[in-house]
């Protein structure tokens, strides 16, 4: 099999990936320097990257299990090492301000920094890259891959984009000479200096918020609250288009009080302009226990970010739903209108409302 047919066969399969034994022999070309690390007596080093800030020593990985402290220098072990590819509606991310209707090439490689016990991809984010099928696709590559696809875009998506940060930068330079722009969908845990350098690379980042309580963060993802709402903060602040996707699980963070808290949140920190996606949970990975969110809550959520005075509230995994359409805020007419991950109508005009003229925020050029 040449290198064309083995990359199609390759995108087929896409996230159908069976865990497999651990390679043979190491490949060097998966080895980069870390760009966030200090160095500590003792051949250890200090991870920077996110806000776990893992204390590493010789020969030993960081909680996310794809970075490595090599006597004393910090490598990343999967640059140009995806485990998963796609070509995907942006849509599916989901963005919805967000060039569409397009299409977006996405990659993955193994590993997170957190452990959420409804990850639906926990079959490569909860395991270690020797322990999955992968294939060295370095950036060019990928730019390359995108364009000949007509992909608007490339997503660093799947698992979480902060573990294989120098991939993601390197290929998100590689997309932009080549024409093509670059999305993040991420759960946004991260310090802000690779946050801020990140940005000066990509065009708009998905932040999943997985509750609005320390506790959840604590208990069911094992992470924390705080770093996360501050990097939705500093994506406004720096001015990177952001949309925010909040899973919602029955009994965990589906409150009125939380959902209010969030929305006055929202609104105060971000502004009303924000999108704020409310998705529908299905019981997977370590949260088989609960049931599938009733289409009741995800609408009482609506309504109760709808009288916060959030412009741009959207329902997910609810195909055909109303509250999937873009409206303008301003005369109520549908914009953009939307079945599932597929557009069905697309009015707006250069950004802007036909109808009354009035600007919608996104990236639609």
């Amino acid at each position: 099999m040449n290198g064309a047919s083995s990359r199609r066969a390759f995108l087929k399969s896409a996230l159908a990936m069976p865990c497999l034994p651990a390679l043979a022999a190491e490949d060097a070309r998966f080895i980069v320097e870390a760009r966030y690390w200090e160095k500590l007596p003792h051949r250890r080093i200090k991870c920077t990257l996110c806000p776990r800030e893992c204390v590493i020593d010789d020969r030993e990985r960081g909680y996310c299990g794809v970075r490595e402290n090599r006597g004393g220098v910090y490598y990343t072990l999967v640059h140009s090492r995806v485990c998963a590819a796609n070509i995907d509606p942006i849509e599916k991310k989901p963005f919805f301000h967000v060039l569409p209707g397009t299409l977006s090439f996405s990659i993955a490689t193994a590993g997170c920094n957190v452990n959420c016990k409804m990850c639906q991809n926990w079959d490569i984010s909860q395991v270690r890259p020797e322990q999955v099928r992968s294939m060295y696709m370095p950036p060019r590559e990928v730019a390359a891959l995108a364009r000949q696809n007509r992909c608007a875009t490339v997503s660093y998506t799947y698992t979480e984009p902060v573990i294989f940060y120098e991939y993601m930068v390197d290929t998100a330079e590689a997309a932009r000479a080549a024409g093509v722009r670059n999305v993040v969908v991420t759960g946004g845990y991260i310090t802000p200096e690779p946050l801020r350098e990140l940005c000066t690379r990509v065009d708009a980042v998905k932040v999943d918020l997985k509750a609005f309580s320390e506790k959840f963060y604590r208990e069911v993802v094992n992470g924390e609250l705080k770093p996360v709402l501050q990097t939705l903060v500093t994506l406004r602040k720096l001015g990177t288009w952001s949309e925010i996707v909040y899973l919602v699980i029955p009994t965990l963070n589906d409150s009125d009080q939380q959902l209010r808290e969030l929305a006055r949140w929202v609104k105060a920190e971000l502004g009303p302009d924000v999108p704020l996606h409310f998705t529908r949970f299905h019981p997977q990975y370590l949260l088989k226990n609960l049931p599938v969110t009733p289409l009741k809550t995800l609408e009482r959520a609506k309504a109760i970010a709808d009288a916060e005075g959030l412009q741009y509230v959207y329902l997910g995994n609810v195909p055909g739903h109303p509250a999937e359409n873009t409206h303008c805020p301003k005369c109520r007419r549908i914009l953009i209108e939307r079945e599932g991950f597929f557009i069905r109508a697309l009015h707006l005009k250069q950004g802007r409302c036909p109808g009354c003229r009035q600007a919608i925020p996104g990236v639609w050029g």
